[in-house]
């Protein structure tokens, strides 16, 4: 089923769009090659061969020649799981940025529009700044900044349910207020650090980091974006149906209140777990479904082929800019995506005709 995109945005010609199906192999063609460039690049020089061949070395249990053991420790206990766990986040991003612009029917939105991302925040200034949950260890972070994603979705869902069910202005509104309020307090958590070291980790989480990234994070991590992305695809036709309007899909006997409430759930859980691990980071969300969109139309069935794809392969990029550009010091991983995406995302939209209101 092909429908107009969400918020009512003109679409490209059918002649225009590319062909989903040979994108998608294109772009994960592009994500392998890409993963092995993020092991191969960074300030302890290795290479590309060197990486191979360590790489190799690792899934087969092969030999290592003398003196590679500090750079097979490199390779497989800091890079590769920091490298895949940006295609991890980039594609997660992607994916509920597809369906929180359907559930809020707003080409606007992302991910963070619920307040999820603030609320993870909290938790995760929490550890940072005051040592709570410090029994945890190197779980800390994570465990405190998903707890309180899910008490935010929470909140939420209760401040924006009515008697009428869940509406996209309630939801956006009571997102964006509890957002704010949820920054105040991690802003006064921040003011209030006594050792400015801290402080200095908790606006880089704040930005966005891969740098924290283990091989103990990946597995939650991929396992809550996997189940997402299968649930947003079972529910392609569904979402096709709601950005027509309820009463549209309800015609079509899909009822829109409770789809709301599933995509809000999966959506708060999906970002939440990814926000827990990597920090905020930002704009993955709004860009790249608008450029899936460009590319191959707005059915949501082709959109979610290509755009957690396309949002991997992204941010795995964009942790490679962001680990050696100033290295051996590191950019903020949402800093990045701000300064790259900006001026890419206004050339697509430019270059394919692409408008907002039909106008």
């Amino acid at each position: 089923m092909s429908t107009a995109p969400v918020g009512g945005g003109a679409v490209s010609p059918p002649a225009r769009r590319i062909p989903a199906a040979p994108l998608a192999v294109g772009l994960a063609a592009a994500l392998l090659l890409s993963l092995v460039c993020g092991v191969a690049l960074g300030a302890a020089g290795i290479g590309l061969p060197r990486a191979l061949r360590l790489l190799a070395a690792g899934l087969t249990g092969g030999r290592l020649e003398a003196g590679e053991a500090a750079a097979y420790a490199i390779v497989w206990e800091i890079r590769l799981p920091r490298t895949v766990l940006a295609a991890v986040v980039g594609a997660g991003l992607a994916a509920t940025g597809v369906a929180v612009q359907a559930l809020v029917r707003n080409a606007l939105a992302d991910p963070f529009v619920l307040g999820v991302s603030s609320g993870a925040a909290v938790g995760a200034n929490a550890v940072l700044l005051l040592g709570a949950f410090a029994s945890l260890g190197v779980w800390a972070i994570s465990v405190s900044a998903f707890g309180s994603a899910l008490l935010a979705m929470v909140l939420v869902y209760l401040a924006a349910r009515t008697a009428y069910g869940l509406t996209p202005l309630r939801l956006v509104l009571t997102g964006t207020a509890l957002s704010y309020g949820f920054s105040a307090l991690t802003a006064l958590m921040v003011f209030a650090a006594a050792r400015g070291e801290a402080a200095r980790d908790a606006m880089m989480w704040l930005l966005g980091s891969l740098g924290g990234a283990t091989w103990g994070s990946v597995p939650i991590a991929a396992a809550t974006v996997l189940a997402g992305l299968a649930y947003l695809a079972c529910a392609a036709g569904r979402l096709d149906a709601l950005a027509m309007g309820d009463e549209t899909a309800a015609s079509l006997g899909v009822d829109p209140d409770r789809l709301r409430r599933e995509l809000f759930v999966v959506t708060a859980a999906v970002t939440g777990t990814v926000v827990a691990v990597s920090g905020a980071i930002g704009f993955v969300g709004l860009m790249v479904p608008h450029v899936a969109r460009m590319l191959v139309g707005a059915g949501h069935r082709r959109v979610l082929l290509v755009a957690p794809l396309a949002g991997a392969l992204l941010l795995v990029w964009v942790d490679i800019v962001s680990r050696t550009l100033l290295a051996p010091a590191e950019l903020p991983v949402g800093v990045v995506t701000a300064v790259l995406g900006v001026p890419c995302f206004l050339l697509l939209m430019r270059r394919r005709g692409y408008s907002f209101g039909g106008r």
